[in-house]
């Protein structure tokens, strides 16, 4: 590997473990460290289905894209595995410590052998009311063909024994996706218990299997990750919406990439079960614990008291925004920075619903790329049809894991009359525009939205991004050309302001970063400021890297992925880097660059990474408004000081949190009462 990188896989994992890191961390509320625990085990299971999935297709497909993964990739697959063992062992110790910090609570997960009468009473009514009609059991002996596991279901995996001491292998699926997996039990004193649903099905194992007489029952919880990448046909007769349909169809039946099971369970069964699904070594077998899909635990109920939760902080509203008072008045008069979650995500909602019952608002166009379940946004935009508006709607019907659900939104907005595109071949739509156009006289006047985070209510309360709302008319004829583009796409347009991927973003960045090396060069103030999610583009680390070999000084909060390595003497010294995780997860994306005192600002949708440069249609729009480019100043320089949630990136992945001899500053927190402050006084901060 090269020695100035280091492998986007494995930076990958050193973030997961800063989440993990949170689910061990005391000062978190007890219930959110469980909750960690569960957002630590989804991301894992989405890493081994994307990530790890590539990594075997390359090794089946005898492919040598060392250039690519910075490892051959059978040896990078073995890197993987050994270090998800490792974390395997320390969230299963995470575990077991929560379990006694619960118990200190007077809150017990308790399994079938731990039941009280009157609890036990509970589980076996609980168990024929609910949950016996909901299991299909199969019998292996009774099957000429192994039955299909579902992706990320979990199942135990039986051993039953005859008197004679021959056994018989069965499977029982846990049906999480209609029953809970945590149970309250009934009280003792005041002691409160909860157990998972795999236990409530242990326990009553005999009756799943009553028309046979075992004499012993064994259980072991297996789990298996599938590859979730999309095979599309070449089927021209098929639409881009059928084809998409199909891929989701057969991604349910994806190759093995993971197969995780109690480490306790038979050599026997193990083999028989690795056997049958075609697994080998490379196929990563990570033995685990009792208890596996710790994702559910991201919905681990509270039964203690409120102090073991996050405190409720509600979003606030912008100072200029008001109930009963126009928002496009407000947005025509200056340009508004909504920063989520912090502030309310309705002020955005509000704003097209009011677009959709304005008369003199013509036209409404939107990217989507993720939406909630039940969407407001989408909702409004349907209302925007029904008053008449045109309203066109690029939606990106390869957003992983959400392809079912844009699929469904596009059908719903074509039926109600709505113009529906979904792109440009080959290239993902990954930016995040609204643009509403109003005639105002005889000409029409442009009002943008341009965002981070996607437009979506739910991820808007717990993701950290920004919106711009603007009618500065330079930035709303460039989005306006953006559409037309979509719509039109034979002729790429050039663009002044936006920076715009794949053609025009990487070429504009380099060129904002030479001005800062010739700066540096030349004696004068150069600096570079980043908060971004990912950043792995090798090219793009090399000109940082000569930005820093120059004397340019560059701070980042990266999140995520981050393939540099800051620190390195006469590469890069000069650069330094955290990552925060916290509460919320960190997602906006904005740069800032010194310029020789005349600061450019942007945000952005895109990450630094070689498929949002280089594949996928990206905007990084500029911050020409003092007032908000003081306020985009006041949150970089917030999270760059934080001390207590932001972990040092540097090459030995160790995660350490940096800490100095300032007052504890938790940047989301601080952040949160900022806006607070913000709504009472309206004043941005000073420089």
């Amino acid at each position: 590997m090269d020695h100035i990188f280091i492998n986007r896989e494995l930076s990958w994992l050193s973030f997961n473990a800063r989440v993990l890191q949170e689910a061990s961390d005391p000062a978190v509320p007890l219930v959110e460290r469980m909750k960690f625990l569960g957002i630590y085990s989804n991301n894992m299971d989405e890493f081994f289905k994307v990530r790890v999935a590539t990594i075997k297709r390359m090794i089946d497909l005898k492919l040598d894209s060392k250039k690519m993964l910075g490892e051959k990739p059978k040896k990078l697959l073995h890197q993987v595995q050994a270090k998800v063992i490792e974390m395997q062992a320390k969230s299963q110790q995470t575990y077991l410590d929560l379990l006694g910090e619960l118990e200190r609570e007077k809150i017990y997960i308790v399994d079938e052998t731990q039941l009280s009468p009157q609890q036990q009473e509970f589980v076996v009514s609980y168990f024929n009311d609910r949950v016996l009609s909901a299991i299909s059991p199969i019998m292996f002996s009774n099957i000429d063909k192994f039955p299909y596991l579902e992706d990320r279901a979990i199942y135990l995996a039986a051993r039953l024994a005859h008197a004679n001491g021959d056994f018989e292998y069965a499977i029982v699926d846990i049906p999480t996706a209609v029953l809970p997996r945590f149970i309250e039990l009934p009280n003792i004193g005041d002691k409160k218990y909860i157990i998972l649903l795999d236990d409530i099905i242990r326990f009553n194992i005999k009756d799943v299997f009553a028309i046979f007489k075992y004499e012993k029952y064994e259980t072991y919880t297996i789990k298996l990750t599938r590859d979730a990448e999309l095979d599309m046909d070449n089927d021209l007769t098929k639409s881009f919406l059928e084809k998409i349909s199909k891929s989701v169809t057969r991604r349910r039946t994806g190759q093995p990439v993971r197969f995780v099971f109690d480490k306790d369970i038979p050599k026997d069964l193990l083999k028989y079960l690795a056997k049958h699904l075609e697994l080998t070594d490379d196929d990563s077998l990570i033995p685990g614990g009792r208890y596996h899909n710790f994702k559910d635990f991201m919905s681990f109920p509270n039964v203690g008291g409120r102090d073991l939760e996050y405190a409720y902080t509600p979003p606030v509203s912008h100072p200029q925004i008001r109930t009963g008072k126009s928002i496009l008045k407000v947005v025509d008069s200056h340009d508004i920075l909504l920063h989520f979650p912090y502030q309310k995500f309705t002020d955005y909602i509000n704003l097209l619903r009011e677009a959709a019952i304005d008369p003199d608002v013509e036209r409404i166009k939107i990217t989507l790329y993720r939406v909630a379940r039940n969407s407001r946004v989408i909702g409004a935009l349907m209302n925007a049809v029904q008053n008449g508006k045109e309203v066109t709607v690029i939606i990106e019907l390869q957003a992983r894991f959400d392809e079912n659900a844009n699929i469904y939104w596009a059908r719903r907005l074509e039926e109600i009359g709505a113009k529906v595109l979904f792109g440009i071949p080959r290239l993902k739509v990954h930016n995040k525009l609204t643009l509403i156009s109003r005639r105002v006289g005889n000409r029409i006047r442009h009002y943008s939205v341009i965002g981070t985070g996607n437009f979506h209510e739910g991820n808007a309360g717990a993701y950290t991004d920004v919106s711009l709302l603007t009618a500065d008319q330079r930035i709303g004829r460039e989005v306006d050309k953006l559409f037309d583009y979509f719509e039109n796409p034979f002729k790429y347009p050039v663009f002044n302001h936006l920076l715009v991927s794949p053609q025009f973003m990487r070429r504009k960045v380099y060129a904002l970063i030479d001005e800062e090396i010739r700066n540096a060069k030349a004696g004068r103030e150069a600096r570079i400021i980043l908060k971004i999610n990912n950043l792995v583009d090798p090219d793009m680390i090399r000109k940082l890297y000569q930005a820093s070999q120059a004397g340019v000084s560059i701070r980042m909060a990266v999140r995520g992925i981050c393939s540099l390595i800051p620190g390195i003497s006469g590469l890069s010294e000069n650069i330094e880097a955290v990552s925060i995780v916290g509460r919320y997860l960190e997602h906006s994306r904005i740069f800032i660059f010194c310029n020789g005192g005349a600061e450019r600002y942007y945000i952005s949708s895109a990450d630094w990474m070689t498929r949002n440069l280089n594949a996928r249609i990206e905007v990084a729009a500029p911050i020409y408004d003092p007032n908000l480019q003081r306020e985009l100043k006041y949150i970089l320089e917030t999270q760059l000081h934080d001390n207590v949630k932001a972990r040092i990136i540097d090459a030995v992945q160790d995660n350490r949190y940096k800490r100095d001899h300032n007052p504890p500053l938790k940047s989301q927190e601080a952040l949160y009462q900022h806006y607070r402050d913000f709504l009472e006084t309206g004043a941005y901060p000073e420089n």
